[in-house]
């Protein structure tokens, strides 16, 4: 018997040899990472007998003291990318050596099948990708390989990842045909380079902007036309989706006018990569008469039908316009009928326009897509939640439209605009007066605001959930009113992803999770905004525009010029001032660090800014 646990125990130890000679520790794995690169002074944090999360090594980001993402940007970079090194961390999920001086052909990072996203652009990698490269890299949402000197055809391995939604290969030098694309990618651009032939008709729907510079290609949405022996013959699939199109076209001659005025204005603008592009309040100044059809719904609830009528006193009768707040005055979808539109803008939840209605009222209509989470019954419940709330710093609905298909929801029109719009778009008195008082005062009443939602809505993961500043609108007395806030259950859970602020923050793109706490993150920087006077990259879903705010902040502080940080529109202020400005940098700092678990939680944040006085 004592032979026989000998062997086993012998067994085990060469059973278990392989593993320990493969895996080591992932800070060597990082060293060994190190090592490979001809350039690596950047990297002077990276030292041996130390923990890469704990001792916030440059560009690790770490959950749960698990190495989740390497941004590695911007850090001056050359030589070899050891792949083997980087497959000792199997908790990576992001990848970005963007903007260093990296060259010769890709590295094999299709070795790391769990990755969710590959930042390559601005270096100089070159030659062809292989076709299947990208075969075994099912998990990969975003994949940016622009400014390179690639080569050779597009990989066809592309069109087999099923969660792409950010694919930009723009000015490298690939050549031969356009691969069809038929994920819903959200950010796309292959301009400039050399390809050839149609575009499918499957791409039509991205900008034309997005083909730019390639002299060889044609169809839509360019204006060059495709010879006949260019045109590619329709599959049995494209016959599917131009029925599908057949049935669209039918919903959009039933949807109410109203809404195919307002698509087609804002189709016909250049499309934003989301509603931070528009720097003014009104994008069209052009005045549009706009007529809205009542609906057709044979069945409605009896509460809906009561609505209606308070909805439709003063107009003739035609109801199905919600009022869920009169305070304002009661009016129904025949007073917008008769209103002078002007389109306002096109963001991630839908189109807005502002409707001034002949009782003097103007109102903010905003068309909301993806909306058909819930039940009509639940909706309209939230809807009149909504429209019960009562604190100053809140714009709370005064009426929604109900359709399976649409979504109207109306609020009050605030003539000063949005934080955003204040901040960096107006030049005038607005603008002028954003002096420290003012610019404290918007804090404070945002934090009042959120302290009303984190109240109302405390069960709820994201009680706010798309935080920005152009979700901030002003009144008269730039007292901040907080909108588009507890929308998250009322959503699609894809789109959500996809249009929300709260999933553009670390912590959905590093740890694929939101929870109060981004909340927290969005409020830090829009406290960096105020304080700094900055457009925020991180309102950029591309990476292209602004400054990184969280990083020259935290580099900032790190280096004790924290002083720099406050924007020179608010020099003279006195001493007690300048004090009370910086001890807000560090709030946003400490609101805005990468792990959700280092970072204050929202309670503690407002308590901070309150204790704020000019």
């Amino acid at each position: 018997m004592a032979v026989v646990r000998f062997l086993i125990f012998i067994l085990l130890i060469l059973i278990s040899l392989p593993y320990q000679c493969i895996s080591i520790p992932e800070s060597e794995a990082l060293l060994k990472l190190k090592q490979s690169f001809t350039t690596s002074q950047s990297l002077s944090s990276w030292v041996p007998n130390q923990n890469p999360c704990s001792s916030r090594w440059v560009g690790v980001i770490c959950f749960n003291n698990v190495i989740s993402s390497l941004h590695l940007s911007n850090l001056g970079l050359s030589g070899k990318i050891d792949i083997d090194s980087l497959l000792q961390i199997p908790s990576l999920r992001t990848i970005s050596f963007a903007n260093n001086s990296f060259s010769g052909p890709i590295p094999e990072f299709n070795k790391l099948g769990a990755l969710k996203a590959l930042y390559l652009a601005q270096n100089q990698f070159s030659g062809p990708i292989p076709p299947q490269y990208f075969s075994q890299l099912g998990s990969l949402k975003k994949a940016w390989l622009n400014d390179n000197k690639f080569s050779g055809n597009i990989p066809e391995s592309l069109t087999s990842l099923r969660f792409l939604s950010e694919l930009h290969l723009e000015n490298n030098e690939f050549s031969g045909p356009i691969i069809e694309l038929k994920q819903d990618i959200k950010s796309f651009d292959i301009s400039n380079n050399k390809l050839q032939g149609s575009i499918p008709s499957t791409m039509s729907r991205f900008d034309a902007k997005s083909f730019a510079g390639n002299e060889e290609i044609c169809g839509k949405p360019l204006d060059k036309e495709c010879d006949a022996s260019l045109i590619s013959i329709p599959s049995t699939t494209d016959s599917g989706q131009g029925s599908g199109w057949a049935l669209k076209v039918i919903a959009i001659l039933i949807v109410a006018t109203i809404i195919a005025v307002i698509f087609t204005l804002v189709k016909s603008k250049r499309r934003a990569d989301d509603d931070f592009s528009v720097m003014s309040r009104e994008i069209n100044d052009d005045v549009v008469q706009v007529h809205v059809p009542s609906s057709n719904h044979s069945r409605a609830s009896e509460v809906s039908k009561k609505e209606s009528k308070r909805g439709s006193s003063k107009s003739g009768g035609m109801g199905d316009l919600i009022m869920v707040n009169d305070e304002k005055g009661v009016f129904g979808l025949p007073d917008l009928m008769k209103a002078a539109a002007e389109v306002l803008g096109n963001g991630g939840l839908g189109s807005a326009y502002k409707a001034a209605m002949t009782n003097g009222l103007s109102v903010v209509v905003k068309r909301m897509r993806e909306m058909n989470k819930v039940s009509r019954d639940i909706f309209d419940a939230e809807m009149r939640r909504f429209g019960r709330l009562r604190n100053r710093n809140i714009l709370a609905p005064l009426a929604y439209h109900y359709r399976r298909e649409e979504k109207l929801f109306v609020t009050e029109y605030m003539p000063k605009g949005s934080l955003l719009y204040v901040l960096h778009g107006d030049r005038g008195s607005s603008h002028a007066e954003l002096n420290w008082p003012t610019r404290l005062k918007i804090v404070k009443g945002i934090a009042r605001g959120l302290t009303f939602l984190y109240t109302e809505f405390a069960s709820g993961d994201l009680p706010h959930g798309n935080l920005k500043s152009s979700n901030i609108l002003l009144t008269d007395n730039y007292e901040p009113l907080l909108s588009d806030f507890a929308f998250h259950p009322l959503i699609n859970p894809n789109y959500a992803a996809q249009t929300m602020f709260a999933y553009k923050t670390p912590d959905y793109v590093v740890y694929q999770h939101v929870s109060q706490k981004t909340d927290v993150y969005c409020l830090g920087i829009i406290i960096l905004e105020i304080i700094t006077g900055k457009f925020p990259s991180q309102y950029h879903s591309n990476g292209k525009g602004g400054t990184d705010v969280v990083q020259w902040v935290f580099t900032a502080i790190s280096e004790r010029r924290e002083a720099e940080l406050i924007d020179p529109e608010l020099a003279g202020n006195n001493a007690d001032s300048i004090n009370q400005m910086l001890q807000l940098v560090q709030i946003g700092a400490a609101c805005t660090e990468s792990n959700p678990e280092q970072r204050l939680n929202m309670k503690e944040a407002i308590r901070r800014i309150e204790e704020l006085q000019v």
